[in-house]
């Protein structure tokens, strides 16, 4: 996975339609496109000849989606100046990332979970040996997945499970024992179609 394939899957990157939770179901969008709340997460890539993908797990203390593997992200604030703004802020609030360091490529369509946001990917570089803190209330660990292991189609696996009563599919990518999953590995399912 090259930095210039990235660049060049971006540049075509759709930003109007949904994608979500609701595709990998067959449900299609539920009317409810306004009640979504916005949210924004900063896919972090590192500049270098293997890139490496920036994650963090949340900690187990957290009410919503303890312990899970996440983006750097969360609601799109008043005071922001749209999804980069947020996404930014939120990756500094959280791991020190200072902004200036982000090179922003793009950003994806808004994806859609069932719990109820509208999470709009940002996708920047960052330098290779950037030195991230994590904000020991909202974030247990950072660390780095090479890019091309969870953007390879053949890492992705479509799971089962009951969800509110009814059976969910969702994506699974596993790196070494952690799972990335639900709208993290959704995006990144999607991110991957992107590319060419």
């Amino acid at each position: 996975m090259t930095i210039a394939r990235l660049r060049a899957g971006l540049q075509g990157a759709a930003r109007g339609a949904y994608q979500g939770d609701w595709d990998v179901n067959d449900d299609g969008l539920p009317d409810r496109g306004d009640a979504l709340s916005p949210a924004a997460v900063l896919i972090a890539v590192s500049d270098e000849p293997e890139p490496q993908l920036i994650l963090t797990r949340r900690p187990m203390t957290m009410t919503r989606h303890p312990g899970q593997i996440a983006f750097p992200g969360g609601r799109v604030d008043a005071g922001d100046d749209g999804p980069i703004a947020a996404a930014l802020r939120e990756a500094q609030e959280e791991v020190a990332l200072a902004p200036a360091l982000v090179e922003v490529l793009g950003t994806l369509a808004p994806y859609a979970t069932g719990t109820g946001f509208a999470i709009t990917p940002v996708v920047g570089l960052v330098p290779a040996n950037v030195d991230l803190v994590p904000h020991a209330r909202e974030v247990a660990e950072v660390f780095r997945v090479p890019f091309a292991h969870v953007i390879d189609p053949a890492n992705h696996q479509l799971r089962t499970s009951e969800w509110q009563g009814r059976a969910r599919r969702y994506y699974v990518i596993d790196w070494r024992g952690r799972e990335i999953w639900g709208a993290t590995a959704g995006i990144l399912v999607n991110l991957s179609r992107q590319l060419p």
